[in-house]
């Protein structure tokens, strides 16, 4: 068997940034110009295989809803745990192979029409196990829109309709399937655009599906999985139930109780994180996903911006005062009053019409953001141009002869292109333009309907999906060769609050429009070029994420609305009892922002009326940062490393922050460097076998028993023993103080 390859410094060249260029020619290549993918993805095919069977949909949707409830069950949860599709591809194989085992061969017709199905075609296959992962990726993918559901309800404490906010989780969701259909040319087609996170899913098909003997003294790797899963839903009541200080451990903070300084500086949770570790899985894995399936090249990437932003740039920005910093927390999503209090949102938001007054706001005066909050903005300023301007230089040759291709039907491909294209009919395109202009019309009717109480007018609903065209290829073309993807959410933001200010629901609705769509753009894509891969009759990939989508949306809102219904003082810590988890950390970034850009506006933050007008020179400083880069990399062309420093993911390395934490990034740079780079390069042998079987265990393990302490104890208001160890945080109170002279805060010194 071959060993499924890892991506590295040693192995990855100037071909994944995509062909040389440099002569005007591309030439057909019988394989894959990429060599990951011609050592991980077979250039075989069967199409007898049955596909889309019984067996598909059953597993399909069982595990589509299942995903769908455990990672929006978890999302509210101080620790998030997000369940990754890699989990449901371990465990429905046996599964399957149980169904073709036990089911009848028996022929189902479906009265009324001409068709029928077999309960059991034959043995348990690849294609049928592809189909089933795909529909678990759409159950894993968080639906963004259920973000304004809880920030209305829990933040903003009003109601919404339900119809409406069922249609907008919908709406939000299948947009993206116009622009999927636009781009499959440019980013499923092309053997250049390789999405190196598919090689995960490719490596761990073959590996199953590949008769395995047990080696003597060893386990298989379904053995080894369940193991694994064992001990994690083993381990996991320990920081989820009994310890959960243990996610986050500050050794900085257990020695200096007293400063405040100390404490900033050691605080995983609140500050940069020095010495700060956790013991838990979902601490490694809860807000950036597992490591063991993102490149080394990209862990460093992801790395060296956070050690240049959180360990270089913070800390001078913050102890030179810049922007008053030292009167607030060194790291907060909160909003801030001149005085270092809590900004009072109700002021300056009119009860009445649920928008902005200028009464209120000139007496609670401007909004102040934490140092670390205000830089976090800059660099999405910095992200995004630097994305446009990396595609131009490193593939704006490519795009346009692969344009001229494309439109001439002349289009070069590999040999998966080719086996597609004899083998099975392709998706007419019609199908996705139809898509396209049905859920326009749906999502305009949910803003402009039910009394208008989303405050989108149809103009904004049109702008944002023209911003999602505009946006796709360029981050789909980042996406597909880094396995990172910067993203749309404050460009979003900043439009809609110049164009449409003082109306926070209407600023969020915009975002989710224009960012989601592009993002489920990206991962319909993704999906389709693992189908590509696996050689999966395309139309049954679109009918597997199109109901897959909608199923997964249903799901997400009502779980989402149950636990809003039926958690009291959900995402309010305050009120919340001792070791309960329900915190809601990304709503609570998600609702800030609202403020800050939907409420008050970006004119009054970013532009001519606001502290923060300096941020804007973060556009230019993004737009620059590929040219010494490509510079080099073209003046150098043997150091093939160069061409690795991918400045958009670098730049938008702690976009993540908040709500993810120092020691979330600490601890996912670390586990992901150490098994990725150190144990592949070591133990070539062990990594090939078990390292994304390791991946998905301890995911699955983790999620099983959180449901089941929920439902045993929490659910019934028992959180835990009451001790020092069940605060859910690292005992680093004071990193939340600010340091300036005179700054009065409630239980933080006075200095």
């Amino acid at each position: 068997m071959e060993e499924p390859p890892q991506l590295e410094l040693s192995n990855l060249e100037v071909q994944n940034e995509g062909p040389d260029t440099s002569d005007g020619k591309t030439d057909e290549v019988d394989d894959c110009p990429i060599e990951e993918v011609r050592l991980t993805v077979p250039i075989t095919d069967d199409p007898t295989l049955p596909a889309l069977t019984f067996r598909t949909w059953f597993l399909g949707l069982v595990s589509c809803a299942l995903l769908a409830f455990c990672n929006q069950f978890f999302g509210y949860r101080q620790n998030p745990v997000y369940i990754s599709s890699l989990s449901v591809q371990i465990v429905v194989l046996p599964l399957g192979r149980l169904m073709a085992a036990c089911l009848p061969p028996k022929v189902v017709g479906i009265k009324g029409t001409r068709w029928s199905f077999s309960l059991n075609p034959g043995p348990f296959n690849l294609k049928e196990h592809v189909l089933i992962t795909i529909f678990a990726n759409t159950g894993s993918n968080s639906v963004y829109a259920v973000g304004i559901i809880t920030i209305v309800k829990a933040f903003y404490h009003r109601d919404i309709h339900p119809l409406a906010a069922m249609l907008l989780t919908q709406t939000t969701q299948l947009m993206g399937y116009g622009w999927a259909g636009l781009f499959r040319k440019f980013l499923v087609d092309s053997p250049y655009m390789w999405w190196p996170s598919n090689l995960v899913q490719v490596s761990l098909f073959r590996a199953l599906h590949e008769k395995e003997k047990r080696p003597k003294g060893g386990s298989t790797r379904l053995q080894f999985f369940l193991i694994v899963l064992a001990t994690s839903f083993a381990y996991y009541i320990v920081p989820n139930y009994l310890f959960p200080t243990i996610s986050s451990i500050s050794v900085v903070c257990l020695v200096w109780r007293n400063s405040v300084t100390a404490q900033q500086i050691g605080s995983g949770v609140y500050g940069l994180g020095v010495g700060s570790f956790g013991l838990d899985w979902a601490t490694v894995a809860g807000f950036l996903g597992t490591p063991l399936s993102t490149p080394a090249f990209a862990i460093l990437n992801v790395m060296a911006g956070f050690f240049l932003v959180v360990y270089v740039v913070l800390p001078v920005a913050y102890w030179s005062n810049a922007y008053d910093a030292r009167r607030f927390p060194i790291i907060s999503s909160h909003v801030f009053m001149a005085n270092g209090s809590r900004y009072d949102v109700s002021r300056v938001l009119d009860p009445a019409t649920f928008q902005f007054s200028q009464a209120g706001y000139d007496d609670a005066g401007q909004i102040n953001l934490s140092i670390f909050f205000a830089f976090a903005y800059g660099l999405s300023f910095a992200t995004l141009a630097a994305t446009l301007s990396h595609v131009a230089l490193f593939h704006g040759r490519s795009i346009w002869r692969q344009t001229k291709a494309t439109v001439s039907g002349q289009q070069a491909g590999d040999v998966h292109t080719r086996l597609m294209k004899r083998n099975y009919a392709a998706v007419p395109q019609w199908w996705f333009h139809v898509m396209l202009v049905l859920v326009l019309g749906l999502s305009i009717f949910t803003c402009e309907g039910f009394g208008q109480e989303l405050q989108l007018p149809y103009w904004g609903v049109l702008l944002a999906a023209g911003l999602a065209f505009f946006f796709t290829l360029p981050i789909g073309i980042i996406t597909a060769t880094t396995n990172q993807q910067p993203g749309l959410n404050v460009v979003t933001e900043l439009i809609i609050g110049y164009l449409y200010p003082g109306r926070p629901l209407a600023n969020v609705a915009f975002k989710t429009y224009g960012y989601i769509s592009m993002s489920q753009a990206i991962m319909f894509l993704q999906d389709f070029k693992l189908g590509h891969y696996m050689k999966i009759p395309p139309r049954s990939m679109f009918a597997v994420q199109l109901v897959g989508t909608v199923l997964a949306s249903s799901v997400y809102f009502g779980t989402s609305w149950w636990l809003l219904e039926s958690v009291g003082n959900i995402c309010d810590p305050a009120k919340l009892p001792a070791g309960s988890p329900w915190t809601c950390p990304g709503d609570e970034v998600f609702y800030n922002a609202s403020v800050i850009w939907g409420v008050v506006g970006p004119q009054r933050m970013f532009g001519r009326l606001g502290r923060y007008a300096k941020m804007n020179y973060f556009f230019l400083a993004g737009a620059v940062a590929p040219v010494p880069v490509w510079a080099l990399s073209r003046a150098f062309p043997e150091r093939g490393w160069i061409r690795l420093i991918n400045m958009p993911v670098l730049l938008s390395a702690t976009g993540m922050m908040p709500p993810a934490r120092s020691v979330n990034y600490l601890m996912w740079g670390a586990v992901g460097l150490t098994f990725n780079h150190v144990v592949y390069r070591r133990y070539k042998a062990w990594w090939a076998r078990h390292n994304y079987v390791l991946s998905a265990a301890l995911d699955a393990g983790m999620a099983f028993m959180g449901i089941a302490s929920y439902a045993m104890l929490q659910s019934g208001g028992v959180n835990g023993v009451n001790w020092w160890g069940l605060q859910v945080d690292d005992h680093c109170d004071l990193a939340r103080c600010p340091t300036a002279p005179g700054v009065s805060v409630p239980g933080c010194p006075v200095h």
